[in-house]
C-alpha cells in the first residue's frame, strides 16, 4: 500500500506487459530455428545449383559457389548490421511508442522472409534479398526489443523476466520447427520436398508476424527518459549527436564495457558450437540428417526448460554466478565433444541435452545482466552496442573452427579449440564489480547480485 492507502498497481501493470513482451521472443524464433538454422542453407543451394554455371553464380560481380552462397549472405548482413545498429539506438531511446517500432522490424522482417515462398527454379537471387533484408530487421528489432526489458521490470525482476522470454522462444521455435519438419520429411497431400520447403519457410514469416501482434497490443508506451537535444534538431540529427556523445561518456561505466567484451568471447564461442554442431554431427561422427533432425528438436525442447531452471538460479545466486558456472558446463561440452565415439547416438543426445540446458539460459542472463549496468534512458544506446559486438565479431569462432580443422584435418580439435573463447569471456567476467556496475549506472542494487 502507498502512503494515501491507494494499492500500488505497478506491479500488475509490469506483469501485463512482462507477458505481452514473452511474446516476441516466441514470434521472432520461428524465423531463427525454421528458416536461418534448418531449411534456408540447403534450400538456396539446391536453387544456386540448378541456376549454376561451371559450378558458379554470379552475386553482385563475384563468381560465388552454390554451397558458399548462404555464408555470404550471413555474412554480409551481419557486417551490415553491425555497422547500422549503433546508428538506430539513439532513435529508439528518443522514441515513446517503441512497441510500434519493434513491430515494424518485425514486420518488415517477415514480409522479406515470405519472399522466399517465391525462390524457387533457378531464381536464387529473390531468396538472397530475401534473407539479406530479414536478418537486418530481425536485428534491429532485437535491439529494440531488449531496450523494453528494463522498462518493463524492476531490476531485482531482469533475470526471471529475460529467461521467461527466452524460454517461450525456444517452446515457439521447437513446436514449428516440429511441424515443418514433419512436412518437409513426410510430405503430405502430394507435396515434392521444395514446395514443402517454401510452405514451412512462408508458415515461419507469418507466424513471426501475426505474434507480434500480442507485443503491439499489449505493451505500453513509455515516455523518453533522453533530454532532448538543441532546439530545431529532427529527431535523427538529435540521435547522431547523442551517439557520438555516448561514445565518449562509455569509459564512465567500466563495468559495462568489460561486460561486452566478455559476452565478445563466450558468446562467440556458444554462436559457433550451435553453427558447427551439424557438421560435427555428420562430417566427424557420421550421423545421418535424421539424427540431426532429432537432435535440433531436442536442444530447442530442453532449452526451454534451461532457460527457466537458470532464472530460478539466478535469482538465488546471482545472474554474474550462475553465467560462470554455464560457462564452466560449455568447456565441459567441448572437452567431452573431443572425445565423442562415431555413431553411438546416446552419448550424442546426452551432449544435445547438456547443449540445450546451457543454450538458452546463459544466454538470457547476459541479457539480463548486461542491463543492470547501462544508464536509464539509453537502453536501446547500449543494447545496440551488444548486438553490434555480437554481430561484429560473430566470425572469431567460425575461423577458429576453420583453421584447426585446416591445419589438423580433423573437427575434433577444432571443436574443442573453442574452449578458449569459454575460459577467456569466464576470465573477463569474474572481473566485472556487479555492485560497482549497478551504482555507475544509477540503478537499484537488487537483492542478490
Amino acid at each position: 500500500m502507498s502512503h494515501d492507502g491507494i494499492a500500488d498497481l505497478r506491479p500488475l501493470v509490469r506483469a501485463k506487459e512482462q507477458k505481452a513482451w514473452y511474446w516476441y521472443d516466441w514470434a521472432n524464433s520461428a524465423y531463427v530455428t525454421t528458416i536461418a538454422t534448418v531449411l534456408f542453407a540447403p534450400y538456396i543451394i539446391n536453387v544456386a545449383e540448378e541456376a549454376a554455371v561451371n559450378d558458379r553464380v554470379n552475386l553482385l560481380g563475384l563468381s560465388v559457389a552454390p554451397g558458399s552462397l548462404p555464408s555470404y549472405l550471413v555474412t554480409a548482413s551481419t557486417i551490415i548490421s553491425a555497422i547500422l545498429l549503433p546508428l538506430l539506438g539513439p532513435v529508439a531511446d528518443r522514441t515513446a511508442n517503441k512497441k510500434g517500432m519493434l513491430a515494424t522490424f518485425a514486420w518488415l522482417g517477415a514480409a522479406s522472409a515470405s519472399l522466399l515462398f517465391f525462390c524457387k527454379g533457378e531464381n536464387w537471387q529473390i531468396g538472397a534479398v530475401a534473407v539479406f533484408l530479414a536478418n537486418i530487421f530481425l536485428g534491429a528489432s532485437m535491439v529494440v526489443n531488449d531496450s523494453i526489458l528494463p522498462l518493463i521490470s524492476e531490476e531485482h525482476e531482469r533475470d526471471r523476466v529475460s529467461s521467461r522470454g527466452w524460454a517461450f522462444g525456444y517452446l515457439g521455435g521447437f513446436i514449428l520447427l516440429a511441424i515443418n519438419l514433419a512436412l518437409v520429411t513426410v510430405l503430405p497431400f502430394g507435396l515434392d520436398t521444395e514446395t514443402a520447403a517454401r510452405i514451412s519457410m512462408l508458415s515461419a514469416a507469418v507466424w513471426w508476424a501475426a505474434f507480434t501482434f500480442i507485443p503491439f497490443y499489449g505493451l505500453q508506451d513509455h515516455p523518453p527518459a533522453a533530454a532532448p537535444g538543441p532546439a530545431g534538431q529532427g529527431i535523427v540529427a538529435e540521435s547522431f549527436g547523442q551517439l557520438r556523445r555516448t561514445l565518449k561518456e562509455l569509459p564512465q561505466y567500466p563495468m559495462a564495457l568489460k561486460f561486452l567484451v566478455a559476452y565478445l568471447f563466450f558468446n562467440d564461442g556458444i554462436q559457433t558450437v550451435i553453427a558447427s554442431s551439424s557438421t560435427y554431427g555428420s562430417e566427424q561422427l557420421g550421423f545421418e540428417r535424421s539424427t540431426l533432425i532429432i537432435t535440433i528438436l531436442l536442444v530447442q525442447l530442453v532449452a526451454f526448460f534451461g532457460a527457466l531452471l537458470f532464472g530460478r538460479l539466478a535469482n538465488r545466486f546471482g545472474a554474474k554466478r550462475v553465467i560462470i558456472a554455464g560457462l564452466g558446463i560449455w568447456m565441459v561440452i567441448v572437452t567431452v565433444a573431443l572425445f565423442l565415439p562415431e555413431k553411438k547416438i546416446v552419448p550424442f543426445l546426452l551432449l544435445g541435452v547438456a547443449i540445450g540446458i546451457v543454450l538458452g539460459g546463459t544466454q538470457a542472463l547476459a541479457r539480463s545482466y548486461f542491463s543492470l549496468l547501462i544508464p536509464r534512458g539509453k537502453e536501446a544506446e547500449y543494447f545496440s552496442f551488444y548486438h553490434a559486438m555480437d554481430r561484429g565479431t560473430s566470425w572469431f569462432g567460425t575461423l577458429t573452427f576453420g583453421l584447426v580443422y585446416q591445419f589438423t584435418g580433423s573437427y575434433r580439435p577444432a571443436i574443442f579449440a573453442l574452449i578458449v573463447f569459454f575460459v577467456l569471456g569466464g576470465l573477463l567476467l569474474m572481473r566485472v564489480d556487479t555492485a560497482r556496475g549497478i551504482r555507475d549506472a544509477g540503478n537499484v542494487l537488487p537483492p542478490v547480485i
